[in-house]
């Protein structure tokens, strides 16, 4: 490791206080006081991560979720993107079905046109169809029922007609309007419902996001809004007047920050050019999210076996001492350094999400025996490595938890 790295770890390591591999969790106390809280409160627990693949491919949100829901309550599935905006697009505890008919705009990846005018909001992506009858549904999963649909749209001059329906009710919602903006509608069952959808009465519609919760009965909420291949700079091209009515209408408890991974991998990293890149985009969540609380989840551990990405900047990753063909890359330490820096000046708690593995070359590790926890690819998590990060993550909020002064503990 660069001398110059070493110091800059050190000195970002100085400045926070960590238990295990969260860092300054006394910031996520209101959180943190709602989830001790959790049995015996009648108002679901929200959480909300954004991120890249590891966010969308739910594998270790979708383990968080199973864990918290298991022991606190299941309070509905969280807000998700409408439809199917990707082939894969993975959706774990409810189906979700798209018709013919959408168009799908993203911040990232084949549905991003830079020419687009469509707006996006948290998910990251946006559905719009022109066509009458063109329906996107939602069905629960393994009895994971749910009695409450809210939907957020665009609205404005010539904006069409959407039918909301959940269970046995339904609700015809105009979105004309004399401006342009962005709304959301809820819409409650009466009783459990195993699905929901929402159909085209009169186009143009864009709808933005979608959400099914239970009303009663408090519980824990996770959502995972992931886009493969993003970083956090490509949430950025969200606007902002449609991200601060879904944070209105969704009011997260817990906003976890989960990129990382994607920028490491970036040919031609600049440090520099990161930080103060990750500077304005932390900026940017707190201005738009005042008072949220806010977990920022540093890169985990991976590997390449690409020379390119194996020397940078910074010099040359040094090889693992399991494997002289995979190691990190070069930018892989820095992004990591600078994640924990910013997010300590941010007022923002911090997981060490490559401490929690074991550190540095852990990867290579995971991939090897008969039940590999991480893919071959040295990036991504086998559904025992999600449950396993998952595991380790909440043991760390738990020790956070414990923490707290006896009257607040559950």
């Amino acid at each position: 490791m660069p001398a110059l790295l070493a110091v800059a770890l050190a000195q970002a390591a100085a400045a926070a206080t960590c238990n295990g591999a969260l860092c300054d969790a006394d910031r996520l106390r209101p959180f943190l006081e709602k989830l001790a809280d959790a049995p015996a409160d009648p108002a679901p627990v929200r959480i909300l991560q954004i991120g890249d693949s590891h966010t969308a491919g739910d594998q270790i949100t979708g383990s968080w979720r199973t864990l918290l829901q298991a022991r606190f309550g299941r309070g509905g599935r969280g807000v998700m993107a409408v439809g199917r905006p990707y082939a894969g697009y993975l959706t774990r505890d409810i189906t979700a079905t798209q018709s013919p008919g959408w168009s799908v705009d993203g911040i990232f990846g084949p549905a991003y046109r830079p020419a687009a005018t469509v707006r996006m909001g948290l998910s990251a992506y946006s559905l719009t169809s022109q066509t009458p009858g063109a329906t996107v549904t939602l069905s629960a999963d393994g009895g994971r029922t749910f009695d409450r649909l809210t939907l957020c749209a665009l609205t404005g001059p010539g904006a069409g007609t959407v039918r909301l329906g959940i269970g046995a009710a339904s609700l015809d919602w105009s979105l004309a309007a004399p401006a342009s903006g962005s709304q959301c509608r809820t819409l409650d069952a009466g009783g459990e419902a195993s699905g929901a959808s929402v159909t085209v009465i009169a186009g143009p519609v864009t709808l933005t996001s979608w959400d099914t919760a239970r009303s009663r009965g408090g519980g824990v909420v996770l959502s995972n809004l992931g886009t493969v291949g993003a970083q956090l700079v490509h949430f950025g091209r969200t606007d902002e007047r449609v991200v601060t009515t879904e944070l209105a209408t969704y009011r997260p408890d817990l906003i976890v920050i989960a990129f990382g991974t994607n920028e490491a991998f970036r040919p031609g990293f600049s440090a520099a050019a990161y930080e103060a890149t990750l500077r304005a985009d932390l900026a940017r969540l707190r201005r738009l999210a005042p008072g949220v609380p806010m977990l920022l989840f540093g890169a985990p551990d991976s590997a390449t076996r690409t020379p390119g990405l194996q020397s940078g900047e910074g010099g040359i990753s040094p090889p693992c001492p399991t494997s002289a063909l995979w190691r990190p890359t070069a930018a892989l330490a820095a992004v990591q350094a600078i994640q924990r820096r910013q997010a300590h000046a941010a007022g923002i708690a911090y997981w060490d999400w490559a401490q929690a593995m074991g550190g540095r070359c852990t990867a290579d590790g995971w991939t090897q025996g008969t039940t590999p926890l991480m893919r071959g690819d040295h990036v991504h998590f086998t559904s025992r490595g999600g449950a396993e990060i998952a595991r380790r993550l909440q043991a760390d909020l738990d020790r956070a938890l414990a923490a707290l002064p006896v009257r607040d503990r559950f």
